[in-house]
């Protein structure tokens, strides 16, 4: 398909137009990376552009990691520590956004207001000591409520979409309510905003209404100018701590770019550093307003 989107009349609706320009400005680079990994993607339809000037912000905020961002309209990937970019991680909470598609594609939760349990017991996070939906539980990053929808779904089912949406290294080992925590499931930055950019346009192989669902509870900010996706992940052993922010921005021009950043951490105070260094980066890009 090709990387720029055919002429649209005025019969055209809006909302179709949006969405065939979404999904033809970046299909075609979307499948050829299906089937590889980053450090593999030497394809025509894809450049690779290295920004080492970007690095600044995370020496400014004392921390190391990586930043990739794939842009549908140019069909380029914006890396900062290529290595990095194509190491892979637990997914950590960011398995959240998966999860959900997967409970509404399959009916174990019926839609984003079901009511879900969170199983009674007290939590350091006093938040998730009740029942919520998927709207509230994606917002609290709800991990019990997560945990018990993943038990819906069951390890069949859960394995057979993992491969359909050839998410990380597709293995979820024995425990269905344990794998994206356990150091199982693994996703590189690189991986998740080729994943993100089938979710953003929307051409994973699920329904429109699954996926629009998710774009709803992903959502952060909407303004004229764009729409801010993303969810958190934080990872954590004895010695290695691990934070996520990923997401996309959807622009009114109707070009979409996906952008994973994962970073060390060494402390609480790094934790509250993902997002205000993300944003940095995007707006860098001129991706979002500083």
């Amino acid at each position: 398909m090709p990387l720029v989107p055919a002429p649209f009349t005025a019969r055209t609706p809006r909302a179709a137009r949006r969405r065939t320009f979404l999904a033809q400005s970046g299909c075609g680079l979307l499948a050829a990376f299906s089937a590889t990994r980053f450090a593999d993607a030497a394809t025509p339809v894809a450049h690779v552009e290295e920004r080492p000037d970007l690095a600044t912000h995370f020496k400014e905020a004392g921390v190391r990691g990586t930043w990739v961002v794939l842009d549908s309209a140019t069909a380029k990937l914006t890396v900062v520590d290529r290595r990095r970019a194509d190491k892979r991680y637990s997914p950590a909470s960011t398995f959240k956004i998966p999860n959900s598609l997967i409970a509404l594609e399959t009916g174990a939760v019926k839609d984003i207001d079901e009511i879900l349990p969170y199983g009674g017991g007290t939590y350091k996070r006093k938040e998730w000591e009740r029942d919520m939906n998927l709207r509230d539980a994606i917002r609290v990053s709800h991990l019990p409520i997560y945990r018990g929808v993943a038990r819906r779904i069951g390890l069949a089912r859960m394995n057979e979409w993992i491969a359909k949406l050839h998410y990380g290294n597709e293995t979820l080992g024995t425990e269905v309510d344990q794998f994206w925590v356990n150091d199982k499931l693994q996703i590189s930055a690189a991986e998740q905003v080729r994943f993100l950019m089938r979710l953003a346009q929307p051409s994973l192989p699920m329904s429109t209404r699954t996926q629009d669902m998710v774009h709803e509870i992903t959502l952060l900010e909407k303004a004229p100018t764009h729409a801010l996706h993303g969810k958190t992940g934080w990872y954590e052993t004895p010695g290695f701590s691990l934070g996520w922010w990923v997401g996309w921005v959807a622009q009114a021009n109707g070009s979409v770019q996906s952008f994973a950043l994962n970073i060390d951490m060494h402390g609480e105070a790094d934790v509250a550093k993902r997002i205000p260094l993300g944003r940095k980066l995007l707006a860098r890009m001129n991706l979002l307003a500083a």
